[in-house]
């Protein structure tokens, strides 16, 4: 079968894109900020179904505990703003990190409700409750309703994106196929694909390969070496996506400070937001 979710669009074939102020690249990073339930085997270290996994669980609460904070430093010393993409039970469990992150003009997008359970397999209707109170939780707590959305697991069912639409979310980072946005193709209002990555990525970058923090320092500098030559003739989207309990973790930490660093003292680069990144597009670019 077709997903009839977007028509084929070889990049050669695209009118160019320019971003502000004449950026070959549009970066933006984005710290998956979640929460994860005692008693449900989650993303691990090791596979394992032990109920409760200590050692695992424990591992990834070092993010909100220590590793974000170490991430906040770095960004704001090379002037980068965050998309979150956010778990909405991080607003009971953590609200300090929205709270600082609001200080911080960071950007906040649905994630779902925790990185537990995932959306496929949901019926419709307990797919749109979870959307929904995503959706309402991240507004009360943030002030402003979420306008990105990436799924846990990046999973989703034959629906979620007219789901997403209605619900008034503008943009969607499940689909890693591109290097610009596109258009999607949903039953009511408008939807956005917004470059995400499952390659500049730490969970599969490093538990899934084996790579080091070094490893990863270059492969930030070489996608962004290439987008960039690249983005001469038409502008790119580079995604970093990071877990702070993953890639904050001291001895990576080192490496990707300096891979910030590189990026943040090129020329013509759009340090910038996902919701910066969808609103560029949709006030130049889309069309349906």
């Amino acid at each position: 079968m077709d997903h009839y979710r977007f028509d084929y669009s070889p990049i050669i074939k695209r009118p160019p894109i320019k971003w502000p102020n004449d950026a070959r690249v549009a970066v933006w990073v984005i710290p998956n900020i979640e929460h994860y339930e005692f008693e449900i085997p989650s993303t691990s270290m090791y596979p394992s179904n032990l109920v409760p996994d200590i050692l695992d669980y424990a591992w990834r609460d070092y993010g909100p505990r220590v590793g974000i904070w170490r991430l906040m430093e770095a960004l704001d010393k090379y002037g980068m703003r965050g998309s979150v993409t956010l778990n909405s039970s991080v607003c009971e469990h953590y609200p300090i990190i929205v709270e600082e992150g609001k200080k911080r003009n960071w950007e906040f997008l649905g994630h779902g409700i925790t990185n537990s359970r995932l959306l496929n397999g949901l019926s419709e209707e307990d797919e749109r409750k979870v959307i929904r109170e995503t959706i309402q939780t991240i507004t009360k707590t943030v002030g402003k309703a979420p306008e990105g959305w990436l799924g846990p697991a990046l999973a989703e069912t034959f629906i979620t994106p007219d789901l997403l639409a209605e619900e008034g979310i503008r943009y969607l980072c499940d689909w890693c196929n591109d290097d610009q946005p596109y258009p999607m193709k949903v039953k009511k209002g408008k939807l956005i694909s917004v470059p995400y990555s499952v390659e500049i990525n730490d969970i599969p970058f490093f538990l899934g390969k084996g790579n080091s923090g070094a490893d990863f320092m270059q492969a930030i500098k070489d996608q962004f070496d290439v987008l960039y030559e690249e983005g001469k003739n038409s502008g790119r989207v580079m995604a970093i996506a990071v877990h702070p309990f993953i890639v904050n973790v001291p001895f990576r930490h080192k490496y990707f400070v300096q891979a910030l660093e590189y990026i943040a003292r090129q020329k013509d680069v759009w340090l910038t937001t996902g919701s910066e990144i969808a609103a560029w597009y949709y006030d130049h670019y889309y069309t349906v």
